[in-house]
């Protein structure tokens, strides 16, 4: 098994006639993903390669049967893009578009609360589920199939964890990640329930980094309820404070949200820490095959 994409969804690609949408959607596509349609206004009957486009979501659903969409649209009009295929009645909607202003967000984490409707993003990599659908722009290749879920703030971490634990010969679940701005739509316990119900799931590696307090939540989330071993590491040991180091959200303000802080709350919830990346594989397979 897996979570939120698997063999049966209906990718749709918003942005899809962009450089990123089109060179990203041709990606998923080679990658095994079922990428059923393209939205982008005013183009209409065009096609990229196999794939329909249309105005709007609402067409592009009708027409298709999509259930998730994929967001390849500029920062000022990325949030509508949202806000549309929430309205649609999209079930999962991946936004990787980076700089959407915050009140913004704002309006569509307040637009989504109480609907069925799942935002991973924005400003992240997206979502891959080994061996069976990628909607994101990670590289396939380094991942393999397996039991060990990942879930990371970071996109270019999540790359270099991931082909640490393939090199290691832990195949991955599905990977996951979560996005870098201060305002995102599922935080790090939102995907750690998901993977605790995974019973094709056996363990997690939570990868973090300053700023805000979505890895003390974790933590406290994985003591208290957790069921499986998890794996932790937080970027930004030598970051200063108040200056922005990457993400939008990576930030240390207010006394807190340093990683010495972080780790100290994830050895206090169970989660076995690595403090050396390039270690990470190595350690993951000491905790996961023990």
């Amino acid at each position: 098994m897996s979570i939120l994409i698997d063999k049966d969804t209906r990718l749709v690609v918003q942005g899809v006639t962009g450089k990123e949408g089109s060179f990203h959607a041709r990606q998923c596509v080679a990658y095994g993903t079922r990428v059923v349609a393209g939205v982008t206004p005013g183009k209409k009957g065009q096609h990229v390669d196999d794939i329909p486009v249309f105005n709007t979501i609402k067409e592009a659903v009708d027409a298709s049967g999509a259930n998730a969409s994929l967001i390849f649209v500029p920062s000022a009009f990325a949030a509508d893009a949202i806000l549309e295929s929430a309205a649609a009645g999209l079930e999962l909607v991946i936004c990787i578009t980076e700089g959407i202003p915050v009140q913004d967000m704002m309006k569509v984490v307040a637009f989504l609360r109480n609907r069925p409707c799942r935002l991973i993003g924005p400003n992240c990599p997206g979502v891959i589920s080994p061996g069976r659908s990628k909607a994101g722009i990670m590289p396939g290749q380094i991942h393999i199939e397996g039991k060990i879920g990942v879930v990371s703030r970071s996109g270019t971490l999540t790359y270099e964890v991931v082909h640490q634990l393939t090199q290691s010969g832990l195949g991955q679940s599905t990977c996951v990640g979560i996005g870098g701005d201060p305002i995102i739509g599922s935080s790090f316990v939102d995907l750690l329930k998901l993977f605790d119900e995974d019973p094709d799931t056996n363990g997690v590696v939570l990868i973090g980094e300053i700023g805000g307090n979505d890895e003390e939540a974790a933590a406290e989330y994985i003591k208290t309820h957790f069921s499986k071993p998890v794996v932790g590491f937080v970027a930004g040991l030598t970051a200063p404070p108040g200056k922005r180091m990457g993400h939008a959200g990576a930030i240390i303000s207010g006394g807190g949200g340093t990683a010495k802080d972080k780790i100290a709350a994830m050895r206090r919830g169970g989660i076995h820490v690595v403090e050396h990346l390039g270690k990470l594989g190595e350690e993951a397979r000491e905790v996961f095959l023990q």
